[in-house]
């Protein structure tokens, strides 16, 4: 049987976005079980969590690329077509991959109202409780004036049920394997 239970927990004291903004406005932090075959590699964990977002995830993209336009913040499309500007920049989903290591990615956005950051990191079973792997995602967003703090205030619920929703999602799928 299928570990499909996301849970909210401490935030990693040993992830890369830990300490990557003097002040935040959001830290949160979910994780999954992973099976013991699993692979290890945070990469390919996080390519595989994105491609199983739930089709309602779509939906409320949509009504936020409408919300967005009125508070100057970029567009899904605004993105899309940087994207294709930055030839050397990796990207996972639509998010730019800021660093990676071995057990770790770090994905992100940077506007004028706020920056984010989100961690897909590994974690081995001898740092779970259980002993059993785990992946947990973490999010910390900084506002840089109101118009941050106010679109914040809205997406942050939406936020946490999209990240649960995409961990439940991809375990339902399986994960890649080693």
């Amino acid at each position: 049987m299928v570990d499909t239970r996301v849970s909210q927990v401490i935030f990693p004291s040993d992830s890369l976005i830990t300490s990557i903004y003097p002040t935040t406005n959001l830290a949160d932090a979910f994780m999954v079980r992973l099976p013991e075959n699993t692979t290890t590699n945070p990469e390919l964990l996080a390519r595989h969590m994105f491609s199983h977002q739930a089709p309602w995830v779509s939906g409320l993209m949509w009504v936020r690329e409408i919300f967005v336009r009125f508070f100057g913040l970029q567009t899904s499309v605004s993105k899309l077509l940087k994207m294709y500007e930055e030839d050397n920049v990796r990207r996972i989903h639509y998010f730019t991959l800021h660093s990676s290591n071995d057990r770790e990615v770090i994905l992100g956005e940077d506007d004028k109202h706020l920056d984010f950051r989100l961690s897909i990191l590994y974690r081995t079973p001898a740092e779970v409780e259980d002993r059993q792997p785990g992946l947990v995602v973490s999010s910390v967003v900084t506002c840089h004036n109101m118009i941050g703090r106010i679109y914040l205030f809205f997406i942050s619920p939406f936020h946490r049920l999209v990240v649960r929703s995409g961990l439940k999602r991809a375990a339902k799928a399986g994960w890649p394997r080693a």
